[in-house]
């Protein structure tokens, strides 16, 4: 009888020790797994943040300390009286507070109206019914693999014809009118929308554009927001139409700004990443402030 107990004692502990073995090495393979994967992250965020790093340490440095052998990361210009002379050179001899505020009525404008025409659109294929609607929706998404370049030159045509050239209008009006990735991403998130809020309002006598403007529109505040943001940080970023349409030296952009701080045969480097850090700024800004609505649009919208 004792030799059975025993053996039995035995049985257990082998069967503890053996669970005890599998959740360290379950454990273990999961402290890995997550070193591998932060690991990883650490990485990827170094090389994508490293550029900006260095564009921010530049603009604090001399001209002869740019190409300096062996790279120094020291900010020469910020241990003398002048900190911020690249950024006070950039702002003031070159006029970028000018730029900033064109690129800035641009971009607020443009995007502005992408959220209403945009939002008529994407309202109208997610919730009425008219002849090819399906049609003229897959056409719509089918313009978002054209790219620019292949249009550029009719709506450059055409733009001379209306007589638009060194007026912010070509930069605006296409951007404005012409909003496929956005009525795309309201059309997905107007049809989550419960129909029976739709229905409740129609029965109540409530017209189609009354829908829109008082149900659809203030439940579309994370999409409207996410539109917002990538219409902003586009137009912003625009340069191709600034450099056809705008000659006049007070229209400029700040994208188009920067241009001139390039040359055929040598670039001011330091006021050039000065330049640079000012343009990043807003849509930084822009960013931040709608960080979350852009999360609840695109979740909201089924788009991955």
């Amino acid at each position: 009888m004792a030799d059975v107990r025993r053996d039995a004692r035995l049985v257990q502990l082998e069967i503890v020790s053996a669970a005890m073995g599998a959740r360290r090495r379950k454990r273990l393979r999961s402290l890995v797994t997550n070193v591998a994967v932060y690991g990883s992250l650490l990485v990827f965020a170094f090389i994508t943040l490293f550029p900006f790093f260095w564009m921010l340490i530049t603009s604090f440095k001399l001209p002869g300390d740019v190409f300096r052998l062996p790279p120094n990361l020291r900010p020469s210009l910020l241990w003398t009286e002048t900190p911020f002379a690249n950024y006070t050179q950039v702002l003031f001899q070159f006029d970028f507070l000018r730029y900033a505020g064109n690129s800035l009525f641009v971009a607020t404008t443009a995007a502005t109206g992408q959220l209403v025409t945009c939002s008529l659109a994407g309202f109208a294929f997610a919730r009425m019914r008219f002849p090819l609607k399906n049609v003229l929706f897959g056409l719509l998404i089918f313009t978002l693999l054209v790219p620019i370049e292949v249009t550029i030159i009719p709506e450059f045509l055409l733009m001379v014809r209306l007589g638009w050239l060194d007026t912010y209008l070509p930069l605006i009006v296409p951007s404005l009118m012409v909003g496929a990735f956005g009525t795309f991403l309201l059309t997905e998130y107007f049809k989550t929308v419960p129909a029976s809020l739709e229905e409740a309002a129609t029965i109540d006598g409530a017209s189609p554009f009354a829908i829109y403007r008082h149900i659809f529109l203030p439940l579309a505040t994370p999409a409207l927001a996410s539109l917002f943001v990538i219409a902003f940080i586009t137009n912003w970023n625009e340069l191709l139409r600034p450099v056809l349409y705008i000659s006049d030296r007070n229209l400029r952009t700040l994208p188009l700004g920067l241009t001139t701080l390039q040359g055929q045969y040598e670039s001011s480097w330091t006021l050039l990443m000065a330049g640079s850090v000012i343009s990043i700024l807003p849509m930084i800004l822009v960013y931040l402030a709608a960080q979350k609505y852009i999360i609840r649009g695109f979740m909201s919208s089924g788009i991955k």
